[in-house]
């Protein structure tokens, strides 16, 4: 059965994974955990194999990238830092591109 939902995404720090796992290993069904702490069954496997085959660490929220600029294309009104380090990163982002288009030729 699908759910579909309307709210975001929720964070799931690595405790509280950790202590629905817990609770799967400890002889509920991981079905009944899911259903309790509203969360798809899948979800909670996935976190249950990563656990099994790699320990606590896995359960660590990873950072996700994203666009370094939006801190500063969202502002009206930048510094004089702000503006410098705005054109910087644009610098930066340009010249990496120019690079990957740019084979080597020695």
């Amino acid at each position: 059965m699908t759910r579909i939902r309307k709210e975001p995404n929720k964070y799931w720090s690595k405790e509280s994974k950790l202590k629905m796992i817990k609770e799967v290993l400890n002889g509920k069904s991981s079905e009944e955990v899911a259903k309790e702490n509203d969360i798809s069954g899948g979800m909670l496997r996935n976190w249950i194999i990563k656990y099994d085959k790699y320990g606590e660490q896995s359960l660590e929220n990873m950072k996700k990238p994203g666009n370094p600029l939006v801190k500063y294309s969202n502002k009206k009104n930048l510094t004089d830092i702000e503006t410098l380090e705005y054109e910087n990163m644009k610098l930066r982002i340009e010249n990496e591109l120019l690079k990957k288009r740019i084979p080597n030729e020695r």
